[in-house]
């Protein structure tokens, strides 16, 4: 990738040098790899329940999923080094980003990768966890322990009501985001024919489901707040059992199932091969 307008700061320009790497570039993109197979995990841990088995879907549960398979541990390992590479290397466009942008738009794209980090710290923590013999497979009860937590604290409540309306925004903003096709912003260079229609499909699909499951998510925590409730918060796993028992929710489950599947492979074909970086 080059860029314009470079620091004369020598340490600036070893770090400009060190992201502008190629090898590092595409290792980074093994963190999307990694969100694609925790997605397909978990959409199909959730069509196992929706078809009357067990399973925790949510994204420990999706890492203890991989650890069982062959080559699991090599697997992990690969995941949460690609998650980690992937969040320094968004760490790094947040301290970059000055040189190419300006106003709005630099802090636009510093929220974005802050975010990015976040998500991807997280992701490869948890696969670390794993891969380092640590991992739990707590499922609901852990969010509810968390949640009591916090409900204990001095205006635990308010916080967490106020992180449940704002999981609302992000799941009604993943929805809109599949709705509109914004997602295709994040992409470049993506060849027309089946590719871009892979792209539509996985993506439209993905992001719908993704945003119903995380508006979903937001509700539980919002209950769990007023109601002060901790037994409310049950997670993304919780989120899909509490969709599947509403009227319909077979289907619906089903359908965000499937989605979140097609999320997957959006994120670990496309989004990794195709990604602004």
């Amino acid at each position: 990738m080059k860029q314009n307008n470079r620091s004369t700061d020598p340490v600036s320009q070893a770090a400009e040098r060190a992201a502008d790497s190629t090898a590092f570039e595409r290792f980074a993109r093994v963190g999307y790899v990694a969100s694609g197979i925790v997605h397909i995990v978990i959409g199909a841990i959730a069509l196992q329940i929706n078809a009357g088995g067990s399973g925790n879907a949510d994204t420990s549960g999706a890492v203890a999923a991989v650890a069982k398979q062959p080559a699991g541990y090599v697997l992990l390992w690969f995941c949460f080094l690609g998650c980690y590479a992937l969040a320094l290397f968004q760490l790094s466009r947040i301290f970059l980003a000055g040189h190419r942008l300006k106003d709005k738009e630099l802090w636009k794209d510093r929220a974005s990768n802050a975010g990015q980090v976040l998500v991807y710290g997280g992701i490869g923590t948890i696969f670390a966890s794993f891969a380092l013999g640590r991992g739990s497979n707590g499922g609901s009860s852990s969010s509810v322990s968390w949640t009591a937590r916090l409900l204990a604290v001095p205006a635990g409540q308010w916080i967490l009501g106020l992180a449940g309306l704002v999981v609302v925004g992000i799941g009604g903003y993943f929805i809109f985001k599949g709705a509109t096709r914004r997602f295709r912003r994040n992409l470049t260079g993506v060849p027309g024919g089946l590719w871009s229609k892979a792209v539509d499909i996985t993506g439209v699909a993905g992001f719908i489901a993704k945003g119903v499951s995380l508006a979903i998510l937001g509700v539980l925590l919002t209950l769990a707040a007023v109601q002060a409730d901790p037994e409310e918060s049950t997670g993304l796993d919780g989120a899909l059992h509490t969709l599947r028992d509403q009227p319909f929710g077979v289907v619906a489950l089903a359908a965000v199932g499937i989605g979140l599947m097609l999320y997957g492979l959006y994120m670990g074909i496309i989004r990794a091969r195709f990604a602004k970086l």
